[in-house]
C-alpha cells in the first residue's frame, strides 16, 4: 500500500518519545481498576503478585527487545513470527493480535463506564452503561475515520495525564498506609489452579500493551537501538509504580476487594472527594487514551489484510476525503461494540489476555530461531543465558494459556481456526488489489 493510502504515525520519533509511547500503551485501565480484583483473588499476597507479574512480563519484554534489535521495519510480533516460521505463522499471529485489540477495546469501554460510575452512578448499569459504551466507542471510531492520528507528542501528554494522578495518590497515600490492613485478608488456596490462573492473567493484563511499540518501528529514528531501551525502561518504571499503587490501595481501603473503583475509593478515604475526583479523571484519560490507540492501530492490520486479498474487498478501501481505511475502522468499532455490550470488564480482559498470549508465545519462540540466524548482526541485543530467557517466557505463556477458562481457550482456538480458513481462501481478485 502507498504512504498516501495508509494513515501514518509521526516520523522521526526519538528514544524518549518511544519510552513515553510505551508507557502510554501499558498504563491503561488495569492499574486503576484491577487492585480490587487482585486482592479478591490473592488476598495478602497481592503486592507480591503485582511484582511477580512485572518480573514475568520483563522476560517477555526482553524477548521483544532482542527481536526488535534485528529489524528496522515495522510489524512487531507479526514480523518476528513470519521471519522465523513463515507467512502462515505470521498471518495467524497478526490475526490474533487484531482480535486482541477488539476484545481490548470492548474491555476498555466497560472500564470507562465503571470509572465514570464513581461520580455518576447512572453510568454503572442499564441504559446509562450502554450509553457510555456506545458513545465512547462511537466517538473513537468517528475521530479515527476523519483522520485523527496518533502522534508521539500526544502520547507523552497522555502519559502525563495518566501518571500525575497515580504519583499524587502514592505520595499522599504513603502517609496513611496501615501495614496490618495492607497484608490482611483471606489467603488464596495454592491448589486452586483456576483461581491462581485467573489472577495471573488479570495481573498480566495490567502490563499488556508493550508489544504494540515494535509494530510501528518504521517511524522511529533508530528502532534497533531505541526500542529495546524503551521497553526495558518502561517495564522497570511501570513495575515500581504499580507496586507502590497496590500497597497504598491495600493499606488504606478496607473492603478493597469489593470496590468497583478501588483507587478513587482509596483516595477518598485519605484525601477526600477532591482527590477521588482527580483519580477518576486520571482513569478516564488513561482509558480513553489507551482505547484511542487500540481503535487506531487495530484497523491498520485489517486494512492490510484486505489489501492482500483476505476478507471483503470493501475493507481495503480508502475514504476519498479523509484518506483513512474508514470501512476497516467502522468494522472494528462495530464488532468491539457488540462484544462490549455482551460482557464485563473482567470477562473481556481475560479474553483479551488469552488471545494476546498467541503473540507472546510466537515472539518467544521466534527469538530462539532469530537469535541463531542473526547472531552476528551488528548492534543485535544478546540476552544473558542465551536461550534461557526465551524458553522461560515460552513455558510461562503456555502455562498461562492452559490456566485460562475453557470458554476463553475454546474461543481463542475457534478464532485461530477461522484465521486458518481465511488464510487458505484468499479472494480471487487478490492479485489486483
Amino acid at each position: 500500500m502507498s504512504a498516501a493510502d495508509e494513515p501514518q504515525l509521526q516520523r522521526a520519533v526519538s528514544r524518549w518519545q518511544i519510552v513515553g509511547l510505551s508507557i502510554n500503551d501499558v498504563v491503561g485501565s488495569g492499574i486503576y481498576l484491577l487492585p480490587a480484583a487482585t486482592v479478591a483473588l490473592l488476598g495478602p499476597f497481592s503486592l507480591w503478585g503485582v511484582v511477580a507479574a512485572g518480573i514475568v512480563v520483563a522476560l517477555l519484554v526482553l524477548c521483544y527487545a532482542q527481536a526488535a534489535s534485528y529489524f528496522d521495519e515495522p510489524g512487531g510480533s507479526y514480523l518476528y513470527a513470519r521471519e522465523a516460521f513463515g507467512r502462515f505463522a505470521g498471518f495467524e499471529i497478526g490475526w490474533m493480535i487484531w482480535l486482541t485489540r477488539i476484545s481490548s477495546a470492548a474491555a476498555l469501554s466497560n472500564a470507562l463506564a465503571d470509572a465514570v460510575a464513581r461520580f455518576w452512578p447512572w453510568a454503572g448499569a442499564g441504559m446509562g452503561r450502554i450509553a457510555i459504551i456506545v458513545v465512547s466507542l462511537g466517538f473513537l471510531t468517528g475521530v479515527n475515520i476523519i483522520g485523527v492520528r496518533s502522534a508521539a507528542r500526544t502520547g507523552i501528554v497522555l502519559v502525563i495525564g495518566k501518571m500525575l494522578p497515580l504519583l499524587l495518590f502514592v505520595a499522599i497515600g504513603a502517609f496513611y498506609i496501615d501495614p496490618q490492613l495492607a497484608f490482611s485478608g483471606q489467603r488464596p488456596d495454592p491448589h486452586d489452579l483456576q483461581r491462581m490462573g485467573e489472577a495471573a492473567l488479570l495481573l498480566l493484563y495490567a502490563y499488556a500493551g508493550f508489544e504494540n511499540i515494535p509494530a510501528a518501528a518504521g517511524e522511529y529514528r533508530n528502532p534497533r537501538r531505541d526500542i529495546p531501551f524503551a521497553l526495558i525502561t518502561m517495564i522497570v518504571t511501570v513495575t515500581v509504580i504499580y507496586a507502590a499503587v497496590q500497597i497504598v490501595a491495600q493499606g488504606t481501603l478496607p473492603g478493597l476487594a469489593s470496590s468497583a473503583t478501588p483507587l478513587a475509593d482509596a483516595a477518598s478515604s485519605f484525601g477526600g472527594e477532591a482527590l477521588a475526583l482527580i483519580l477518576t479523571v486520571g482513569a478516564t484519560i488513561s482509558i480513553l487514551g489507551t482505547n484511542s490507540n487500540t481503535m487506531m492501530m487495530g484497523p491498520r492490520f485489517l486494512f492490510a489484510l484486505a489489501r492482500d486479498g483476505y476478507g471483503p474487498k470493501v475493507l481495503a478501501q480508502v475514504h476519498p476525503r479523509f484518506r483513512t481505511p474508514a470501512a476497516a475502522i467502522f468494522c472494528q468499532g462495530l464488532i468491539a461494540l457488540g462484544l462490549a455490550l455482551s460482557g464485563s470488564f473482567v470477562q473481556l480482559a481475560l479474553l483479551s489476555m488469552t488471545t494476546r498470549l498467541f503473540a507472546y508465545i510466537g515472539t518467544a519462540a521466534a527469538v530462539l530461531v532469530l537469535a541463531k540466524r542473526y547472531a552476528d548482526r551488528p548492534g543485535a541485543l544478546k540476552l544473558p543465558g542465551g536461550p534461557l530467557i526465551p524458553v522461560l517466557a515460552l513455558l510461562l505463556c503456555v502455562a498461562l494459556f492452559a490456566s485460562a477458562s475453557w470458554q476463553n481457550i475454546a474461543a481463542a482456538l475457534v478464532a485461530f481456526a477461522v484465521g486458518a480458513v481465511i488464510y487458505k481462501l484468499p479472494r480471487k481478485d487478490a492479485s489486483a488489489d
